[in-house]
């Protein structure tokens, strides 16, 4: 019989397995050992390792980001965690100028083996400082790795394979897939931190996402369904280093593209995965590739500006059968009780 975790409890059990593998793994983190434990995912550890492995840290970000850097110079595997990714702009110098560039400046002699979780996503008014989806910030940096698991399998089997690799990963993970529940292999596993993850198969359109919009993509392709449409759905995971060979493969089947992000437009990882697939396969396109991401505006604070902002499953549908030539139906009306700003009546937030 299957097991079924949340992603939170994916999360949980990659920390668990790999304390109990690794004397060097370590967490810490503001909250960290608090009982809402970081949305639950670092629940019981500090009960089961103690304190001087599961370290709650003050709220000084920079310092404690240098902490966990020195500590990985030493041989240490700290994982640092930062509740949301806007308090890791507060450290960028550790991650992006150091951390990074540590095993370059040595000559491959050392390296900085550590893991820092970043927490993005919107729900119950985080608002413009508090929901931004910076990855391709981080994607641009050479020396990180940068990865987005979506299902709750990959949030455990990429976790630990972090934590054992030996660069610095950047872990993203959006808020409204911690209650997601999933199938997730027992004992350790290690999903390869290295390519893309085909969801779904179909033969008219080429649908790459980033973290949540897989799931709104889901939505969207069984709306699709009834309407005679499907879709390869694949899943990015993986930001850097990025590897477009199972995208330009779809491509060359299907000759469209879409792409969505949970990002603002502009420069955003969506116009990376275009160019690339333009660069590889311009002759297979039969139209220019398509995007949907977030407007180039903060993101809102308000329920009602947020039933607006982020697109949802009827976007990705309205634009499939644009490409396509079919009637997506008429939008459905936004009705206040219906849309709250949460995935579902179990979210509970901001902490």
């Amino acid at each position: 019989m299957a097991r079924h975790l949340t992603y939170a409890q994916a999360l949980n059990e990659a920390l668990d397995l790999s304390l109990a593998n690794d004397p060097n793994v370590f967490v810490l983190g503001l909250g960290v050992p608090d009982a809402a434990a970081i949305f639950g995912s670092t629940k019981g550890l500090v009960d089961k390792y103690g304190p001087q492995r599961i370290m709650d840290m003050p709220v000084s970000e920079s310092a404690m980001t240098g902490v966990a850097l020195g500590a990985s110079l030493t041989g240490m595997r700290p994982v640092m965690t930062h509740i949301r990714l806007e308090f890791a702009m507060l450290a960028m110098d550790p991650i992006a100028n150091q951390a990074a560039k540590w095993h370059y400046m040595f000559g491959g002699q050392a390296a900085a083996p550590m893991v820092i979780r970043l927490i993005v996503g919107r729900g119950w008014g985080q608002g413009a400082q508090h929901s931004q989806s910076l990855q391709a910030w981080f994607a641009h940096i050479p020396g990180l790795k940068v990865i987005m698991p979506t299902t709750p399998a990959d949030a455990k089997g990429m976790l630990m394979s972090a934590i054992k690799d030996n660069n610095p990963v950047v872990c993203i993970e959006h808020r409204w897939l911690y209650n997601l529940y999933g199938e997730v292999p027992e004992g350790d596993y290690y999903v390869p931190l290295s390519q893309p993850n085909l969801l779904r198969e179909g033969k008219d359109v080429t649908i790459v996402a980033t973290s949540y919009m897989n799931i709104e993509a889901i939505k969207a392709l069984e709306t699709l369904k009834d309407i005679g449409v499907t879709a390869d759905l694949i899943d990015v995971r993986t930001l850097n280093p990025f590897d477009p060979s199972m995208i330009a493969k779809s491509v060359k089947k299907t000759g469209k593209l879409l792409v969505l992000d949970t990002a603002c437009r502009s420069a955003g990882f969506s116009a990376e995965i275009i160019a690339r697939i333009t660069e590889e396969c311009f002759s297979d396109l039969k139209q220019p590739p398509r995007r949907i991401a977030l407007p180039d505006l903060p993101t809102p604070t308000s329920r009602g500006l947020s039933n607006y902002y982020y697109p949802g499953p009827y976007e990705i549908v309205e634009a499939v059968c644009s490409m396509v030539g079919k009637d997506p139906g008429p939008a459905p009306v936004i009705k206040p009780e219906d849309y709250l700003d949460v995935p579902d009546a179990s979210f509970r937030g901001p902490f």
